[in-house]
């Protein structure tokens, strides 16, 4: 089954859904000769679709509208904020080539602040899968979901093969373990698996959390970890601001609860632009990288302990 063949049986089946486009059709190429008049192209007009689909939504309509992340959650923010947001329709915004996705892209397609533009509208969720199977086992739920969604949308292929028992707001739970917890979302799944496994051969016992939305955001397997484990690792392909470190620092202190957290993430920079395996050797990404600067940190804080 494909992201193509669920939105295909979902409009077939159920005359709410009608799917949507601001000239962004690389996942759904194949949809407008299936469905007809329940395909709308806007062209690249990221306002109109946004405005458009909370209209098709006060008529009892689910959208399902796609567009590239970084125009889709910023040039289109207001009407998002305004149209949808205030009024709580349940639109769905699907977001292309989100964070290192944007493989080759300049600053102005890098969305790596999306997920703290959407999560900041009050009552739009956020749904991060951590690749193409994980997006196709949750994206049915997340369509039929009485609320509007932010979804950044993942085809990265992986061998790994996710839970298909999924609820919003739960995380799915990798692997646990007692000395280092790395949370994650979206793109960066795999590198974080493949960290994990080289901590665990040098002897860290390490678990691995893909949070799946990050709004609603699994609280307890956050303060879970800052509670049971010595360091708490966030990875993502986002800015340091807003993310996943601020989400989690922002729950321990609702809490009442401390730890100690290494987040990993854009600070103040933007990603040099390049093709997408090339990002990851440059920006000090790769799993073997990524071990090292965890392990960097625990020996720094342990020398000044």
């Amino acid at each position: 089954m494909t992201y193509e063949q669920i939105l295909y049986n979902l409009v077939s089946r159920d005359e709410r859904f009608v799917v949507l486009t601001a000239e962004n059709r690389a996942a759904i190429r194949n949809l407008p000769g299936m469905i007809g008049n329940r395909f709308i192209d806007t062209g690249i007009t990221e306002m109109t679709l946004v405005g458009m689909s909370a209209g098709l939504a006060l008529r009892g309509r689910i959208p399902v509208s796609h567009a590239l992340a970084t125009f889709l959650t910023m040039r289109a923010f207001e009407f998002i904020r305004t149209d949808v947001g205030i009024s709580g329709l349940p639109v769905k915004l699907v977001g292309g080539v989100p964070g290192l996705l944007s493989e080759a892209n300049g600053p102005t397609h890098q969305a790596i602040e999306d997920v703290s533009i959407m999560r900041g509208i009050p009552g739009m969720n956020v749904f991060c899968p951590a690749d193409e199977d994980d997006m196709l086992k949750c994206i049915e739920q997340i369509l039929l979901s009485p609320s509007p969604y932010y979804i950044r949308y993942n085809g990265r292929k992986t061998d790994y093969r996710h839970s298909s028992s999924f609820k919003e707001g739960k995380a799915e739970v990798i692997s646990t373990g007692k000395d280092i917890n790395i949370l994650t979302y979206g793109t960066l799944f795999k590198e974080s698996l493949e960290t994990m496994e080289i901590l665990e051969r040098r002897g860290l016992r390490t678990g691995l959390v893909n949070l799946r939305t990050l709004k609603p955001v699994d609280e307890g397997v956050l303060l879970d970890s800052l509670t049971n484990y010595s360091y708490t690792v966030t990875i993502e392909d986002h800015f340091m601001t807003g993310g996943l470190f601020s989400i989690v620092s922002e729950t321990a202190m609702k809490n009442g609860k401390h730890g100690r957290v290494i987040p990993i993430a854009f600070e103040n920079k933007w990603f040099k632009p390049a093709l997408f395996e090339d990002v990851l050797e440059y920006e000090k990404l790769t799993p073997p990288d990524l071990a090292e600067r965890i392990f960097r940190t625990i020996d720094k804080n342990e020398k000044q302990n």
